[in-house]
């Protein structure tokens, strides 16, 4: 093999990754937060005695789950500017961030949510437990715990597909490394130092995650090192 791997040109662009991975993260965070709460308020519309409710979130998720997220893109972006409604390409890319995730988020929870066993629901009741507190604390806590994992993978997941809206000139990562190859005439390199990127907030936000289950989830840390103790 004849090719001569050469990075310091490469690596004399780090400010634009670092703005790069910036913007990654701008996106990342606020669209996992609301695509989490959307889903969730989704998931129990799906599981709704209204009929219409229950069906209307079904075709929601079945519509997103089933496009592809750069059709999405696309169609927000391009579809607003159409109807008159001027938005920015990083508000049409956290929007479309947001409108995917809640999708997948809504079937996660709502297989937790299908987890709960009637029993614990009818022991609430007993006990007069109003009716946002069973949700609290007797389905929406419980359920989040058990798919938390699924969830973390989900939202890890998301922010890997925000390179997708630099087809939109959302400076992001993706669309760093494209400017920086473009400059360097270097794209194995700067694909190679986007993809190491790319692996470091992967971890780091599972890690991120990770403490975030820790605080939040108390009874499976007891639990956990309890069984360690045994």
């Amino acid at each position: 093999m004849d090719y001569e791997f050469e990075f310091a040109s490469v690596l004399a662009a780090w400010p634009q990754f670092l703005d790069g991975a910036w913007m990654t993260i701008q996106l990342s965070f606020p669209a996992t937060v609301l695509g989490f709460v959307i889903g969730t308020v989704l998931a129990i519309g799906r599981r709704s005695d209204v009929r219409w409710l229950s069906a209307l979130c079904g075709v929601y998720v079945e519509v997103i789950r089933n496009t592809p997220l750069l059709v999405q893109v696309f169609l927000v972006f391009f579809g607003l500017a159409s109807l008159g409604w001027k938005v920015t390409a990083f508000s049409a890319a956290l929007l479309s961030l947001v409108i995917n995730v809640a999708a997948y988020s809504c079937e996660i929870m709502r297989a937790g949510l299908d987890s709960i066993h009637k029993g614990q629901l009818e022991a609430a009741e007993c006990l007069g437990l109003t009716r946002r507190q069973i949700y609290w604390h007797v389905m929406l806590r419980p359920a989040m715990e058990k798919v938390y994992p699924a969830l973390t993978s989900q939202f890890v997941l998301l922010m890997l597909a925000t390179s997708i809206t630099s087809q939109i000139s959302v400076e992001e990562l993706t669309a760093a490394a494209a400017r920086v190859q473009s400059e360097t005439f270097r794209p194995f390199e700067a694909y190679i130092l986007v993809a190491v990127a790319y692996l470091v907030l992967s971890l780091l936000m599972r890690v991120g995650l990770w403490v975030f289950g820790q605080v939040v989830f108390t009874r499976k840390r007891r639990l956990g090192a309890g069984g360690g103790a045994r």
